[in-house]
This record gives structure tokens, C-alpha cells and sequence, in this order.
């Protein structure tokens, strides 16, 4: 007894002090009989900061019955939105409904209090900002309900949390200033120590998933920088961390660290394997993004799993195809891909931009212009610095390839100064393919080779593997090799000491080319090798 004992007041201790891993441990060596209710619900907590779901989820259902047991209701129901949550975030959403079934019958017959806003929270405001129903106006309207409840009973936690929804839900409605005001207003009782550390930690991941949808790259950033300096004073916060070290890799793969984003997001998808599929799905599709980036012919395997784990792996998948030399595959691909994200603008935003991307590529101007005209509508409803740029590379490559190579120079200078003020440097060398596309066309083949040459030092810096993608021409690998350097500028000679062959097997090799391609000189042949993008650089 009295080892058991012992163990308890040393599971109190380590709990009361945050110390969640000692907290388990000892609670684990006690005789079930021997835990009170509040023992209970700290066991639960303690396991549920580890991450430890389904040991969490059978304590916590014990916790639930002790403290109904002791006629403690709200603390019962509290508890039970916990365990809602949890099982919502395992993708288990009819055990998570059944918990909420339980929670409301006993909310029913207590008066009113703080908590029945915290039951208001999840059935009417969190459901109506699900991807399945996604009714923002509705969610707004609880929203400011569940506030006006958690500043009646002087609850923190309540007013930060509805905050936080009805920022994200006028978000949704395009309604972004005042949508960000929102969360920032949220955040600030986050910043201060004003809500439970529970809650504080999904404000973190949520408002930095708020700033990844709408691409608000500068404001994901500072927020990834302040939650991984809360999770740093947190001793365990397992939780929370997959989901923050997901979003930090994703800023990773934008800024060229490539090695570190892949390697955190494959350390995130084996932690989280079997216990929060969604974070093991979101990890392995941003490995997908760096091998496909890498030109790493196993990317394909990282998108198999993301698909496995229930994530739609688009439009990576897509610009994959396109990468491996199927332009019209590609096209089908990110077709079908714009039809299943729905009608959200936010999802199908990266799908437009790939399927501009891939449809000139394609030869499909109609199909382009068509997802360039969407992208743009939704860059300038939500007006982010992510979105801007994406839509004006857009706009400016769909211009070059409509002739319009005057209109596309200011458009295509502008997007590549937003790639670099977001430390895109890859999206800033795509810029400057096409950028070299519009200088070509005006005849200026000095700045076009000043444009190819810094995206050419910019892919060699990030460790692009140099690949040619196939073409619809019947060239050979060893004729695109030619092409490629014939863009760069070379001379025969030059070619030939490159490649290792003679100065007349290059003449010969561009004899063929030139009758392949429907060309009859350097020039031409130059620019159809940027046109279909055969470069040193790929």
C-alpha cells in the first residue's frame, strides 16, 4: 500500500508540474481502485499531451463516468469535449458524434454554464467549418454566440476559441482583413498565458493552418516561429508538435531547404502512423513535393502514400506526370483533380496554378486561361502573398504564350519579386524561364541568357537533378541533351566537350533535330527548347 502510495503522490507531483511522461508512468503502476476522479482526468491528461490516443481515450472514458460518479457535471462534460476532439482528430467521427450525444444529455440537465458554449462550439460552430459541410455565415453567427456566452461566465478559453472560428469562418467568406483581426484578437490571450495550455497549443496549429490555406506565407511564418517557442517551454507536447512540424516543412520546401523538410515531415509520418493519419498523410505528401522538386524519380512513391492515408495527392501528382514527359496525361489528371476539391477556392487555388502550368504545357490555351481566370478572381478576393504570386506567374506565362510578351514582362517581373520577398527561390527561378520566354520574343537574347543562367544557378544550388522530360517530337534523351545546351547558348563545340562526343556527331544530332522539331536554325531551335522546357536547368 504504501508503495502504491508513494507512486500516486509522485504521479500528483509530476502532473501538477507538467511533467506529462513521469505523470503516466506512475499513475500506470496504480491500482485502479486507488485513482479519484481528479487522478483520473489527470491520467487522461497527462497521456493525452504524450499523444497516446487510445490509452488517453479508455482513461478518459473512465474519467468521464468517475467525476458524473462524484456529481461533477461540467467538469465531466469538459472532459468529454476533449475526448470529441481526439477522436475527431483520428478520423473518427461516428464515436466522436456518440461523445457529443452523451455530452448533450447531461448538459440538458444542468444550468446554464460556460461549457454548454463549449458544447455550442463543436456542434454548431466547428461543424458548420467542416470541409463536408462548410456553412461559414452560419458559423459566424454561433461564433459570436459562443463568445457572448464565455464573456457572460468570465471564460477565457471560450472567448479565445470562438474568436478563433469566427476569424477563420470570414476568412471563408472572403471577408479577410477582418478575418485576420479575428485570430490575431484570439491569439492575444494565447500570448499572454490567459488560456489553458490545452487550448493555447490548438490556437497555434489552427491559426497557422488559417495562414497556410489562404497562402499568407509571411503570416505562417511568424506564427511557426511563436508556436515552436511555446512548444519549447511545453516538456512533452507530442499533440501539437506533428501538426507545427508539418507546417514547418511545408515553409522548408517553399525556401529550397529541401533536406530539412524531408527529412522532418518523414520523421512526422513514421511518429504519427497509426495514431493521426491525417498528419502521417499531410508529412508524406510534402515529401512527394521535395523528391518531385528534386526531379527524384521515387516521388511517386511518397504520393502513393500520402493517397493511402486518405490525402488527395494534387496537384503534386499532376505536375508529376508533366515532370516524366505526359503533358496531356497531366492535363486529364489536374482535371479530374479541380473536380474533386469542390467549390472552395482556397483548395482548388494550387490546383488552378498547376493546371495553368500543365495546360500550356499541353498546348492548351483555352484550359489556361480558363484556370488562370479562377486563380486570379481568388487572388484578388483573398489578396495574400502567397496567392498574389501564384497568380501573377500565372497571368504572366499565359500571356507570353499568347504572344503577348509586352503585357507579360511588368506581370512576370512583378511575380518574380514576390517569390524572392517569400524566399521561394524555386518558384522565383520558374518565374525566370518564363521571364527569358518574354525577352526572347522581344528579341533580346542577352537578357533571356541572364534570366536562364540565374534559374540554372538557382535549381544547381538546390540540388536539382538534371533530367530531360520527354517531348511529343520523337527526340531521343541524347537529342533533348543537344537542345538543352543549345538553349544554354553553347557552341558545337562546347556541346561536344560536354557531352563527350565529336563536333560532327553534335552537327549531325542537330540535322535531325532541327527536321524533328520544324525548325531551321539555332534560334528557333532555342526558343522551342524553352517553350517546352528542355533546359540545362530541369
Amino acid at each position: 500500500m504504501q508503495e502504491h502510495g508513494d507512486a500516486l503522490t509522485q504521479a500528483r507531483r509530476a502532473y501538477a508540474a507538467g511533467q506529462w511522461s513521469t505523470a503516466a508512468a506512475r499513475y500506470n503502476t496504480v491500482a485502479d481502485e486507488q485513482l479519484t476522479a481528479d487522478d483520473l482526468a489527470a491520467y487522461f491528461e497527462a497521456m493525452w499531451w504524450l499523444g497516446r490516443s487510445e490509452d488517453s481515450l479508455r482513461v478518459g472514458a473512465a474519467a468521464y463516468e468517475a467525476l458524473l460518479a462524484d456529481s461533477r457535471p461540467l467538469e465531466a462534460v469538459r472532459l468529454a469535449m476533449l475526448v470529441v476532439l481526439t477522436h475527431l482528430a483520428r478520423g473518427d467521427e461516428p464515436r466522436a458524434h456518440g461523445w457529443a450525444g452523451k455530452a448533450r444529455r447531461v448538459l440538458e440537465e444542468i444550468p446554464q454554464a460556460a461549457v454548454h458554449g463549449l458544447f455550442l462550439l463543436l456542434t454548431d460552430v466547428v461543424v458548420n467549418l467542416s470541409a463536408g459541410k462548410l456553412e461559414p455565415a452560419s458559423a459566424v453567427d454561433a461564433a459570436r454566440r459562443v463568445q457572448d456566452v464565455g464573456r457572460r461566465f468570465d471564460d477565457p478559453d471560450l472567448v479565445a476559441a470562438a474568436l478563433y472560428c469566427e476569424g477563420h469562418a470570414l476568412i471563408k467568406l472572403g471577408e479577410v482583413v477582418e478575418g485576420l483581426a479575428r485570430l490575431d484578437e484570439a491569439m492575444v490571450g494565447v500570448l499572454d498565458g490567459r488560456v489553458a495550455p490545452w487550448l493555447s497549443g490548438a490556437l497555434y496549429c489552427y491559426t497557422i493552418g488559417a495562414c497556410h490555406e489562404i497562402a499568407d506565407v509571411r503570416r505562417m511564418s511568424r506564427w511557426t516561429q511563436l508556436a515552436e517557442r511555446w512548444l519549447a517551454s511545453r516538456s512533452v507536447a507530442f499533440w501539437y508538435d506533428g501538426i507545427c512540424r508539418v507546417y514547418r516543412a511545408e515553409l522548408q520546401l517553399m525556401r529550397g531547404e529541401w533536406d530539412e523538410a524531408e527529412r522532418g515531415a518523414q520523421r512526422v509520418a513514421l511518429e504519427f502512423e497509426g495514431n493521426h493519419l491525417p498528419y502521417a498523410a499531410e508529412a508524406w505528401y510534402v515529401v512527394g513535393e521535395v523528391r518531385r522538386l528534386r526531379r527524384d524519380p521515387i516521388a511517386a512513391e511518397a504520393y502513393h502514400e500520402a493517397h493511402a492515408r486518405g490525402r488527395d495527392p494534387q496537384p503534386g501528382r499532376s505536375l508529376l506526370r508533366l515532370q516524366q514527359g505526359d503533358p496531356l496525361g497531366a492535363a486529364m489528371s489536374v482535371r479530374s483533380a479541380l473536380a474533386a476539391a469542390g467549390s472552395d477556392p482556397l483548395r482548388r487555388a494550387p490546383i488552378c496554378a498547376a493546371a495553368v502550368e500543365i495546360a500550356l504545357a499541353a498546348g492548351r490555351l483555352g484550359d489556361a486561361a480558363d484556370a488562370e481566370s479562377e486563380l486570379a478572381a481568388t487572388a484578388a478576393k483573398y489578396a495574400t502573398s502567397g496567392l498574389e504570386a501564384m497568380a501573377a506567374t500565372a497571368r504572366g506565362a499565359l500571356l507570353v504564350a499568347e504572344g503577348r510578351a509586352e503585357e507579360a514582362l511588368p506581370v512576370l517581373r512583378g511575380a518574380f519579386r514576390h517569390w524572392v520577398d517569400l524566399g521561394a527561390e524555386y518558384d522565383a527561378a520558374g518565374t525566370s524561364r518564363w521571364l527569358a520566354r518574354a525577352y526572347r520574343a522581344f528579341g533580346d537574347e542577352v537578357s533571356a541568357a541572364a534570366e536562364l543562367a540565374r534559374a540554372k544557378e538557382t535549381y544547381e544550388r538546390l540540388g536539382v537533378q538534371r533530367s530531360v522530360p520527354g517531348t511529343p517530337d520523337g527526340l531521343t534523351g541524347r537529342e533533348c541533351e543537344v537542345l538543352a545546351l543549345v538553349a544554354d547558348g553553347r557552341s558545337n563545340r562546347e556541346i561536344g566537350g560536354e557531352l563527350y562526343i565529336s563536333e560532327r556527331t553534335v552537327a549531325r544530332h542537330l540535322t535531325n533535330i532541327f527536321q524533328k522539331i520544324g525548325v531551321t536554325n539555332r534560334t528557333e531551335a532555342a526558343r522551342y527548347a524553352v517553350d517546352h522546357g528542355i533546359t540545362t536547368s530541369r
